[in-house]
This record gives structure tokens, C-alpha cells and sequence, in this order.
């Protein structure tokens, strides 16, 4: 079964707000095994939505629209779904009672145009919305199945989940399914990565190897197609010890994880406590850290040490450092983490000191970067950066390699054991 997406709404084209159903919805079909092979966003408008079903039905089995099923005069997607198959609108009893229910309980009035939310196409199959007012529906034009979901994510996915899915399930029988691992790489680029890995990414058809760049990382997946769960594994095995045999030093965590969360894990695992002395990047490190339930457990506390007299009185880095070598550098970075790791009591502790932009502080360019490290070792680290980017993306990427410097320095502690 082949699919195409059309999301409809002004709103979506405007960039006012994200359009996240697509990504969901094309994730839900990989996994029952259907084909998204093109994503459409139309405005408003009846003619432009009508041409696009058109040309989607020409070339797809299956057409999925969210969006435009509200009460307003601006909600034409039913409507125009109807003008191209040829029916009429009826109302859907159950939904209309529904809808008068809602307002009775609230003790509002019901304004007429909420009933053309109840409002479906004469012979589809109804979908309920549990979630909010106006329903989905299936409608068949020639060969091709059309689904009308609702707009709002709320209300989309679990109309998808509990009432969709297993219409398409049934429409398909027992078919391939497929699914994808994500491989997540720091510290390596994307153009080397895909270098490293040409013929393979060349001659593998199943899984396939799609490489993809994504805020100073760089992720691989990996999509295989087979009927068999444990046959996709071991597809997916295979391939990834054949990328790992090349790159592997570079890959830190699977699918929607990220270098803070690995770091957090690991400090849960080895039941180690961090604590933090932020200069440039304002406390951002121990915000992201902090973010994960149960982080009380590993992060003691830390400071944002901004200004010069801060780092000297407060967090206490010597007078001798910073006139003779400046906040910003090694130097500087080391005396900070040591006075954190002291003033915490905590086994390790990270600062990070430099020039985020965009112009130039004691000499140093925008994206000179120090972080120190306090505690993994007998003897302090620290790694000097050169990063490019604005403001936020010096900051950002600062952080990533902070985790990442910790965590290669953890894999030591594996191999030690």
C-alpha cells in the first residue's frame, strides 16, 4: 500500500505552527509496513486542495488528510473530499448528540456552526473522536482509500491509534512491516562519516543506510523491511557491526536519546555525583542535566560564575590565574572544575569557559572555548575548543562535547574493570 500525507491548513504554511502529524503518522505507517512516498501542506482553500487530492489519487492507494474538519468557514476538507467523490454531507447522530452534550455539561450555549462539525460524507466509515468534537472518516474513491483525521494532535492520534489503525490493518492482511534504528554519532561530520561508510551505504538495499545531519551531530538509519521480527534484528545487527567495525569510536546511543541523557545514565550507573562551574554557557548544562527525573541523585549543585570577581570571590579560581593566564583559558577552566568538585563534595565535577560571540573578549576569537574536568582522573583535564556558529550554537555544542569528553573517559573506566 502506498501512502501520501496532505495536511491541511493556513496555519501550517504560515509557520505559525509546527506540523508534527506528519511526522507521526509517517511513523505509525513504516511500522504497519505502508509506503509514505509523498508529504503535501495546502492552505486553506478549496480549488488548491481539490488539485491536490486529485493528482494524490492518481498515484496513491491510500490519502490520509489532517486538518480542516472545524466549525469555521475556513474548514473546507470534508467538503471538498465530498465535491470529488460525488456525495453529500449527512450528520453523524452520534457525534451531533455528543457535540450538544459537551455544551450542555459546560452549561454554554451551542452556536449553529458546531454542528457542521457532526457533518460526515453520505456512506464513509465513521471515526470516532473521543478527544474532541468533530469525527474522522474513510471514504473510497475508485481504487483509492481516503481518511479524513482531525487537526489537532490531541485529538489525531488517538483517533489513528484506537479507531485507524485497525481499519488498515484489516485492509491489508498480514504484509512486510518495517522498522528503523537510529544510530547517534558526535564528533564526526557528516561528510566524513558517509566517506567512511560509501560502499555501504551504496550497496545496502534492505536495510537501507540514511545518514543525516542534526545540530553539530550526525545520525545513520537504519530501515529494514521483513515480514519476521527476529529476522529485521538480525538484519539490523548485521549492519550495525558493519558500520561499528568502522566509526564505532564516534557512536554514543540509539534513536531519541541524547549525549546529556547518556551522560546522566552513566552517572546513574556508576553512582557518580557531578557538580558544575558555568561561565559562557549560563548554567545550560546543569538546566539540561537537571531536566531528568531523578538527576537529584547525580547532579550536587554548581554555579554560574559569568563575571571575572564572581569566579575569583565566589567560586574561588586564584587571583595569580586569572591575572597571569586570563578566565579564558586552560588553565582557568581547570581551577574552576577543582573549586566546584571541592565546594560540592561531588566525585565530578565540569566547568566551561569561553567567548560565545559575536565579537572578541580578553584577545580571544568568538567560539574559543576551555572545559575542565575534575575528577575522572588523578590529574585534572581539559580539552580547548575552536567552534563555529552563532551565540547559542557555541553555547549548545560546548555542552554536547562536555558529555561527550566525560563519557569517553567513563568507557576507560568499563575497560579498567
Amino acid at each position: 500500500m502506498n501512502a501520501e500525507l496532505i495536511s491541511v491548513g493556513s496555519e501550517l504554511l504560515l509557520g505559525q505552527i509546527v506540523n508534527t502529524n506528519a511526522a507521526f503518522l509517517s511513523q505509525e505507517l513504516a511500522l504497519l509496513g505502508v509506503n509514505v512516498y509523498y508529504q503535501t501542506t495546502v492552505g486553506d482553500n478549496d480549488k488548491r486542495l481539490f488539485t491536490t487530492l486529485e493528482l494524490a489519487k492518481s498515484r496513491s492507494d491510500l490519502i490520509i488528510l489532517t486538518g480542516g474538519l472545524g466549525p469555521t468557514k475556513d474548514d473546507l476538507t470534508k467538503e471538498t473530499v465530498a465535491s470529488m467523490v460525488g456525495k453529500k454531507l449527512v450528520h453523524h447522530e452520534e457525534s451531533l448528540h455528543n457535540i450538544e452534550a459537551y455544551f450542555k455539561k459546560r452549561n454554554r450555549p451551542m452556536s449553529e456552526n458546531n454542528r457542521k462539525q457532526a457533518l460526515v460524507i453520505e456512506g464513509s466509515f465513521v471515526l470516532n473522536n473521543f478527544h474532541g468534537m468533530a469525527p474522522g472518516m474513510i471514504v473510497s474513491a475508485g481504487n483509492t482509500k481516503i481518511v479524513l483525521l482531525p487537526g489537532p494532535p490531541q485529538e489525531m492520534k488517538p483517533m489513528f491509534m484506537n479507531e485507524l489503525l485497525p481499519q488498515l490493518a484489516a485492509m491489508m492482511g498480514e504484509q512486510t512491516s518495517i522498522t528503523s534504528r537510529v544510530l547517534r554519532f558526535f564528533d564526526i561530520g557528516e561528510s566524513q562519516l558517509e566517506t567512511d561508510l560509501l560502499d555501504l551505504i551504496e550497496s545496502q538495499t534492505n536495510p537501507t543506510i540514511a545518514p543525516l545531519a542534526n545540530e553539530g551531530e550526525v545520525t545513520l538509519r537504519l530501515t529494514v523491511k521483513h515480514a519476521d521480527p527476529v529476522e529485521q534484528k538480525r538484519l539490523l545487527d548485521e549492519t550495525e557491526e558493519q558500520i561499528t567495525k568502522r566509526v564505532g569510536q564516534y557512536l554514543y546511543g540509539y534513536d531519541e536519546t541524547s549525549l546529556m541523557e547518556q551522560l546522566f545514565l552513566q552517572l546513574q550507573e556508576k553512582n557518580c555525583t557531578i557538580s558544575t562551574a558555568e561561565s559562557f554557557t549560563g548554567g545550560k548544562f546543569s538546566s539540561m542535566l537537571t531536566s531528568f527525573a531523578g538527576s537529584s541523585a547525580v547532579y550536587r549543585g554548581g554555579i554560574v560564575s559569568y563575571s571575572t570577581d564572581v569566579k575569583e570571590n565566589v567560586l574561588g579560581v586564584s587571583n595569580e590565574v586569572i591575572n597571569k593566564h586570563g578566565v579564558i583559558s586552560y588553565q582557568c577552566a581547570i581551577e574552576m572544575a577543582q573549586r566546584a568538585k571541592e565546594q560540592y563534595e561531588s566525585d565530578l565535577a565540569i566547568s566551561f569557559t569561553g567567548v560565545a560571540g559575536p565579537s572578541k573578549q580578553d584577545g580571544k576569537d568568538p567560539g574559543t572555548v576551555f572545559i575542565g574536568v575534575s575528577g575522572l582522573t588523578s590529574e585534572p583535564l581539559y580539552y580547548e575548543l575552536n567552534l563555529a556558529g552563532n551565540r547559542e550554537s557555541v553555547r549548545d555544542r560546548a555542552i554536547k562535547y562536555g558529555c561527550y569528553y566525560i563519557l569517553n573517559e567513563m568507557k576507560r573506566w568499563n575497560k579498567k574493570e
